[in-house]
């Protein structure tokens, strides 16, 4: 198998492992919406949710990225990589979680009617089992076995539904404060399920246990530090709307802007995943010291597009029907009562969403030639913008004036990002698909929109009506990529290139 198949084919079954994700988070978002009533009550779930977020990126460091490069220049050392990976990890994730309790007592309301210190914990005990999977995962990204990865996510994320089922319709039916704390607790018991099966898949890729090399964990932090203060600052760039939100607007305008940014997360992942499985070849080519590296950006670029401009796109026409479908007409616009719901929040947010695909893109080229400090000074440029910007619009337009700071940021990101990838290496983004690319998701929109009324009442759909906008939208985009030959030749050739099957290294 090429390695540009198995790029396709790790990153493929990432995104249909999202995918499946979506629809259950999707399903989940819906239970507790509905379950919680009024947008005030679901404000409070994503502020605690939000609140613990920010603290588990300290935790990641970037160890995840580091390591998967490490693993890639060196994968003799897989096992000593992800053990002292691991140690690194769960140190940092104890620490930070338990100053995340700590500082939720100050950060709590006292008139929301929650007790926000033991949600936090709740949710803080969850996010340590999530952040240990996703260590151990990264023997299976060098390996391209992210599909069992992919397999974990589901079932923990079907283990923690189900809890949440049990309470709402058995447990606690109509007791919203007490069923408020289980709801966070089926994340602890959905991420335990997650862990114990990713740790089944990886340990037959290597072994793995705590290892503390002192010299190897020196050398990780020091590395990994830059980068990791880089994800630190863009995590808070990335949630601090909705941190300002909860105690300059309260909880009502942290529910309106918590939907979109859940939906927002779901799809943000995608270029992620996408690059941490072009991250081992970029790698690889560009110790190789040629010209393909260039070939690996120019068509990463493309992919990236492609997969930008749809989402933006799409979500933008379609914006109310989805937030109809996941949550209930609470979260609604009623624009004769001068009242934006969560749908205005995420046409405005959806388009920080281009950005971001393109700002990963750059980032992760600055992480293959090791300069990922100069995402330091990036990322801290959007955070201090992030926060002027929160403070002045939160107060007036509330949920829209996070969303519309959230574009901002981006695009300023995205293009700091790409000038200092440009300064350190030599390469070239050819904008021919991109134009291309932007006619076919036009085609889209527009086939979408003129649809969205005949649609809505063919068989009595109503808002529903997205469960055909979105395929038939799909067909269109995917056919004037083939049409305007924005996917190439070489493109399907590339991933249908085969290169002689050799056997996986055995583990020491």
């Amino acid at each position: 198998m090429s390695v540009a198949r198995k790029i396709l084919w790790n990153t493929v079954s990432q995104i249909m492992g999202k995918a499946v994700l979506a629809v259950i988070g999707f399903a989940t978002v819906k239970v507790i919406t509905n379950y919680l009533g009024e947008v005030a009550g679901y404000g409070n779930y994503t502020a605690v949710y939000d609140f613990i977020a920010l603290f588990g990126i300290v935790s990641d460091l970037g160890l995840y990225t580091i390591a998967v490069r490490e693993m890639a220049k060196d994968e003799s050392q897989m096992n000593k990589i992800i053990g002292n990976i691991l140690t690194i990890r769960t140190v940092l994730a104890l620490a930070t979680m338990l100053v995340a309790f700590a500082t939720s007592f100050f950060y709590a309301r006292p008139d929301t009617g929650i007790l926000f210190p033991l949600a936090a914990a709740i949710s803080a005990t969850a996010t340590i089992f999530a952040l240990l999977t996703g260590t151990i995962s990264t023997v299976l990204q060098v390996n391209y076995k992210m599909h069992y990865n992919a397999m974990a996510s589901v079932l923990g994320k079907v283990v923690a539904l189900s809890y949440m089922l049990f309470v709402v319709f058995l447990w606690h039916p109509g007791n919203i404060n007490d069923g408020f704390y289980q709801l966070l607790a089926a994340g602890i018991i959905g991420n335990i399920a997650m862990f114990l099966t990713t740790f089944f898949y990886a340990r037959k890729f290597a072994k793995i246990r705590y290892r503390f090399d002192w010299l190897f964990v020196k050398d990780v932090v020091i590395n990994s530090l830059p980068y990791g203060l880089a994800l630190i600052l863009n995590s808070l760039y990335f949630r601090i709307g909705s941190i300002m939100l909860y105690p300059l607007a309260g909880p009502e305008q942290s529910g309106i802007y918590g939907l979109p940014m859940r939906i927002l997360e779901s799809i943000a992942i995608i270029p992620l995943y996408f690059m941490n499985s072009v991250l081992p070849t970029l790698t690889r080519t560009l110790k190789e010291k040629g010209e393909k590296y260039k070939q690996v950006i120019q068509y990463s670029f493309d992919a990236l597009m492609m997969g930008g401009v749809a989402m933006v796109i799409g979500v933008y026409v379609i914006a109310y029907q989805v937030i109809y479908l996941l949550s209930n007409e609470r979260f609604l616009s009623r624009l004769p009562d001068g009242y934006y719901g969560s749908d205005i929040a995420l046409q405005i947010v959806i388009f920080a969403l281009s950005f971001s695909f393109i700002n990963t893109l750059f980032g992760f080229i600055l992480v293959a030639i090791n300069r990922q400090g100069k995402l330091l000074y990036v990322n801290a440029t959007g955070a201090v913008v992030a926060v002027i910007c929160n403070f002045f619009l939160i107060p007036t337009l509330g949920a829209r004036g996070a969303a519309i700071t959230d574009v901002v940021v981006e695009f300023m990101v995205a293009l700091a990002a790409y000038l200092f990838a440009k300064k350190y290496l030599d390469f070239k983004i050819n904008l021919k698909n991109t134009f291309k690319i932007l006619f076919a998701g036009a085609l889209m929109g527009v086939t979408i929109w003129a649809l969205k009324e005949p649609t809505y009442h063919f068989l009595n759909l109503q808002n529903k009506n997205l469960l055909l906008l979105i395929p038939i939208g799909g067909v269109v985009y995917i056919g004037a990529l083939f049409a305007t030959r924005a996917i190439t030749k070489e493109m399907i050739d590339l991933v249908r290139k085969r290169e002689p099957k050799t056997e996986p290294a055995i583990p020491e």
